[in-house]
């Protein structure tokens, strides 16, 4: 894996992205219409009148290779594969396909199905744009990706050990701050993890622990381990935080191995979290096949939003083959209840569990630049990324973001142009701790930030 902050490879970033100023990439903007409430509608999966693939409209294979992590972010590809969605669409030999690790993932994206790997799938942000740009690859081999769909909001936590119960450690971590600094001395430093460097899951704790005056680099140990390892390395002792997707930070509380400091939808409520991103070479050798593809998950997101269907969708990811864990598990996560522990309240709202297709403030489904833009300048922020990146963070995304197919495949589908957003910033982001992101003044989120590496 190369190093973000490496110079040669800042500068071959730069050099491939271009110099487009990034002040006049985004507008505000927001949804024309106010969404229905998350988990009200009551329709099934013929909401959207039956497709008959015309010889004009076949895909030009019909073949492809997904990859996913076992976590509720991969819901919609499992879906769209389980309820016949890919099928419908002329998709009929989609193969969705179970990944160790975040770094396997990306190693088999590199060498893709024909190779043995796959074609694209899930994962988190910015690795679409950092393969892209051969900057977590194998000798910086250039990968371009094209992002097609955001798949979910919300769905992660991050658990504490049970050995910290009683200590303050919550959303506000400020009060526990002296006792995990304190634990550096001792020679046993507070140790976290999250699944990937660079991305998400390491971003949402980066995030957390910085708010409360704590730095992720120099006050603890932070470093990644698979989110199917997280509960074992738990309960041998051997990890006090983890910062990762649903199953796991609510079966750490399950099974009484610790307590949830915070939930990701209290961090930032409604955030991106993970997307649907494709090889470019084999979308540009294959648009009808990307776009029946597109519209297959576009179904099946909108699938997993309704309430009703929640069982059904814990009952068919929890199988053997897919997330291999009891249903019991996930239908609490899934309808918004989780049991947080250490005397802190317990939260029952659908909205603050992981959603698909709408929030309340807009879509989830659709890719907003703008949200690009907040994850290139929180690598900045931990130096990942050099500071330069924001002045052409305009071209960087504009290769990678392909939010003029998400606006295509939502109208072949027939939803509705309320629906369907018109401007590729959804505005300012608010997070927990009052800091706010404007997607025209990035610079001015990072001046606002205290810790942080520039």
């Amino acid at each position: 894996m190369s190093n973000f902050s490496d110079p040669v490879s800042r500068r071959k970033f730069l050099l491939t992205a271009g110099a487009s100023a990034v002040g006049s990439v985004f507008l505000k903007g927001c949804l024309g219409n106010p969404p229905e409430p998350p988990g009200t509608r009551t329709s099934t999966t013929t909401q959207i009148p039956a497709v008959n693939v015309n010889a004009a409209d076949a895909p030009e294979t019909t073949q492809i290779k997904l990859g996913y992590i076992p976590i509720v972010e991969a819901s919609p590809l499992i879906i769209a594969q389980e309820k016949g969605f890919f099928a419908k669409y002329g998709m009929t030999d989609v193969e969705v396909s179970k990944q160790a690790s975040w770094g396997a993932a990306r190693d088999n994206v590199e060498i893709g199905s024909a190779g043995g790997g796959i074609d694209g799938g899930q994962w988190q942000m910015p690795m679409p744009h950092l393969i892209s740009e051969g900057l977590i690859t194998k000798g910086n081999q250039k990968v371009p990706m094209y992002l097609l769909a955001q798949l979910n909001t919300h769905g992660n936590g991050i658990a504490i050990a049970n050995m910290h119960l009683g200590k303050g450690i919550g959303l506000d971590i400020t009060p526990a701050r002296d006792y995990i600094l304190s634990l550096k001395d001792t020679g046993a430093p507070f140790k976290a993890a999250h699944t990937f460097p660079k991305v998400n899951q390491d971003f949402w704790i980066r995030y957390w622990l910085g708010a409360g005056g704590i730095d992720p680099d120099n006050d603890i140990d932070l470093l990644a381990v698979p989110s199917a390892q997280t509960v074992a390395n738990m309960k041998t002792g051997s990890m006090d935080a983890f910062s990762t997707g649903d199953p796991w930070p609510y079966r750490i509380v399950a099974d009484n191995i610790g307590f949830m400091a915070a939930l990701t939808a209290e961090i930032w409520k409604y955030h991106p979290e993970e997307y649907l991103a494709i090889r470019a070479d084999w979308a540009d050798q294959h648009p009808k096949a990307t776009k029946a593809l597109l519209k297959a998950v576009l179904e099946a997101q909108q699938w997993c939003d309704i309430r009703e269907n929640r069982e059904e969708l814990s009952a068919i990811v929890s199988k053997a083959g897919y997330f291999n864990v009891p249903q019991a598990l996930l239908i609490p996560p899934y309808k918004g209840e989780y049991k947080k522990g250490d005397n802190q309240p317990d939260i029952n709202d659908t909205n603050m569990g992981p959603l698909y297709w709408k929030d309340e403030i807009g879509s989830v489904s659709y890719p907003y630049k703008s949200h690009d833009l907040w994850f290139l300048t929180e690598s900045v922020r931990w130096g990942f990324l050099p500071p330069e990146t924001l002045g052409n963070a305009k071209t960087i995304i504009d290769k990678v973001n392909r939010e003029d197919l998400w606006r295509e495949a939502a109208a072949d589908i027939g939803v509705p142009a309320s629906d369907i957003p018109t401007n590729t910033s959804r505005g300012i982001e608010k997070f927990f701790d009052g800091k706010e992101f404007d997607p025209e003044n990035p610079q001015a989120y990072l001046d606002s930030l205290v810790i942080k590496r520039i």
